[in-house]
């Protein structure tokens, strides 16, 4: 039986807590500490984040990387990328969702976890939910509350697709 006591932090306490090393996440009264990225998790977002960064060009998108997010009143995430499209955001941690929610696969993450972190994004209203596998090269978009391998992210209300190829060159 597990006697550590945990004590709950407040809201206000986590969003005025820097990190020495990687930022860490807030739910329910606990930090939670995230996976370290890897190498290939790096590349990945870098390309993420030019590939979307060339389509602002043309399009009314605003990407964020690693932005402490507040998906509810008991819960701050950090995805690895935000697009959000139309509006950008101006709040230090924002509480609007993004337009996409992307989180890139670390060899450390859970399975379980990294699903119920999807699905917190989809209920607090990110119309497209992203998983990159930068290890297996491979694509996946998260909807009715499963994966699905895709070859390409799209974005049909934007006229966007992105291609495996584009990510992992």
């Amino acid at each position: 039986m597990d006697m550590s006591a945990k004590s709950a932090v407040s809201m206000d306490e986590y969003l005025r807590t820097s990190f020495e090393d990687l930022d860490r996440e807030y739910v329910d009264g606990e930090i939670v500490e995230r996976t370290l990225p890897t190498n290939l998790h790096s590349k990945a977002q870098f390309r993420l984040a030019a590939i979307f960064d060339a389509l602002a060009n043309t399009r009314p998108l605003y990407g964020r990387v690693e932005l402490r997010s507040r998906v509810s009143a008991t819960r701050v995430r950090i995805p690895d990328v935000s697009i959000y499209a139309y509006v950008e955001p101006t709040d230090p941690v924002p509480a609007t969702p993004p337009f996409i929610a992307i989180e890139i696969l670390s060899p450390d993450d859970k399975q379980r976890a990294l699903i119920a972190k999807l699905q917190e994004y989809r209920n607090w209203g990110a119309s497209h939910t992203w998983l990159v596998d930068p290890q297996n090269r491979k694509l996946q978009i998260y909807e009715n509350e499963a994966l699905r391998e895709v070859a390409a992210f799209d974005v049909p209300e934007l006229d966007i697709h992105i291609s495996a190829e584009s990510i992992f060159r």
